[in-house]
């Protein structure tokens, strides 16, 4: 995942931006990736056209992707008569169970409050965060991360209270803060907010891992100006209509908040990234109805969330080589998937069989990003001084001060007496 290396704000080194140093990290955690899977209410479209519901909510932890229909038996002059569908293909009826699901009356609100919300306390601690949105295109990923301004999406919602925390801890901690917004847009990555027809280029290290060169970063100091950003972020992001989604995003966007935090008592630092992704959704090209260029994009989309797949697919296997430079997509994302990083899937379906196979598409996509394992560091900077240790440090200082005024205070004495003693030699050489 693209990170910070050092940038304009923070005292950074201007012209690229990479993952934070995990010089001195000294905790490690495995966890899985949270996987949320939220389904969307119908659109008008669906709701004017023959429907059946595909997705049965059945709590918060399960759903029940193609359920048995209800048939009722059809009877003529009291003989039960044969079901005029038996050459249907029988109902799959797989149930599926994740961290969360969110039903169609969940809110933005009420899918922030089980997603981001927990991660910010982590980001706190000291661990990336990242939280990306997966689905077919129209599945609601735009607006679960962006939303309206009636109903903003979890983006705006995490930003507002990342600053209500910080602010909590301004007592014990000074921050900096920036960001930078990018997109994948036909396998090239651009800065969106620093517009160029130039596309950036991605390099890579062993030290500070994928670092897209050229990137700006902005410094924020209010939850306004971030947003603002992001704002202006999302104007510049490249969309067209489809048949299927009238303001179909036609890039992946990767939006981060860069903070670096310094203890004030010991003086220890943290630099930590918080990356939220809306990514382009799958289509079928059937679907969508596209030809020329928007045909050109949904194929570079198409293999972009192929090679992301393949990714999920390798890590939830547990392989040893996991295909990330297949795309930019799975390079940008190669911290979030299996690296340093608290990661958070929030998987968008629609209850619709018009989207039948999309649906199960990333219903088990989804299953399979919850089985990978990731391995997660605090990045801790200039190592872990606690505050006892401090107050020994101070202890030993102030007696080594003591010690040295001491000393100090007989070498003058001593240079005294020496004085006095030339003074009186002196006297005595006048009498003669």
């Amino acid at each position: 995942m693209v990170g910070l290396q050092k940038g304009p704000g923070l005292g950074a080194k201007k012209g690229s931006v990479a993952a934070p140093s995990k010089t001195g990290s000294t905790q490690n955690m495995s966890a899985n990736i949270k996987v949320v899977v939220r389904v969307r209410p119908l659109n008008m479209k669906e709701m004017q056209s023959y429907n059946r519901i595909v997705v049965d909510v059945v709590d918060d932890k399960m759903l029940v992707f193609d359920p048995k229909e209800e048939t009722r038996p059809l009877f003529y002059q009291g003989v039960q008569q044969p079901n005029k569908n038996f050459l249907k293909r029988a109902n799959k009826e797989l149930k599926f169970v994740f961290d969360d699901v969110c039903g169609q009356e969940a809110s933005n609100q009420d899918v922030f409050e089980t997603t981001t919300k927990e991660i910010i306390s982590s980001l706190m601690e000291g661990y990336n965060c990242s939280v990306f949105a997966y689905g077919a295109t129209g599945a609601g990923k735009t607006f679960t991360m962006i939303g309206t301004q009636e109903n903003p999406g979890i983006t705006y919602l995490t930003m507002e209270h990342l600053f209500y925390t910080i602010y909590s801890f301004k007592k014990d901690r000074d921050f900096d803060i920036g960001v930078s917004y990018i997109e994948v847009y036909n396998e090239n990555v651009y800065d969106l907010l620093k517009p160029s027809s130039t596309p950036l280029q991605l390099r890579e290290d062993s030290k500070n891992g994928v670092m897209v060169a050229g990137l700006s970063l902005h410094s924020i100091k209010t939850a306004r100006e971030l947003l603002n950003v992001l704002e202006d972020g999302n104007k510049n992001r490249t969309q067209h209509p489809t048949d299927a989604n009238a303001e179909s995003s036609r890039s992946h966007a990767v939006f981060q908040v860069y903070v670096k935090m310094r203890y004030k008592i010991s003086s220890q630092l943290r630099m930590v990234k918080l990356s939220m992704i809306d990514l382009a959704g799958s289509e079928r090209a059937s679907a969508s109805g596209c030809k020329g260029d928007r045909f050109k994009e949904g194929a570079n989309i198409n293999k972009s969330l192929l090679s992301l797949g393949n990714c999920i697919n390798k890590l939830a296997d547990g392989s040893n080589y996991i295909p990330y430079r297949d795309s930019k997509l799975t390079r940008l994302l190669k911290d979030s998937l299996g690296g340093n990083c608290k990661t958070v899937m929030i998987a968008n379906v629609s209850p619709s069989n018009i989207t039948y196979e999309d649906t199960y598409n990333t219903l088990k996509y989804a299953a399979r990003a919850n089985k990978i394992q990731l391995s997660i560091k605090k990045n801790i900077v200039d190592g872990d001084i606690r505050a006892s240790q401090y107050v020994k440090i101070n202890e030993e200082l102030k007696k080594k001060i003591k010690e040295l005024e001491a000393k100090l205070s007989l070498s003058s004495l001593k240079t005294v007496k020496e004085s006095d003693g030339v003074k009186e030699k002196c006297k005595l050489i006048d009498l003669y």
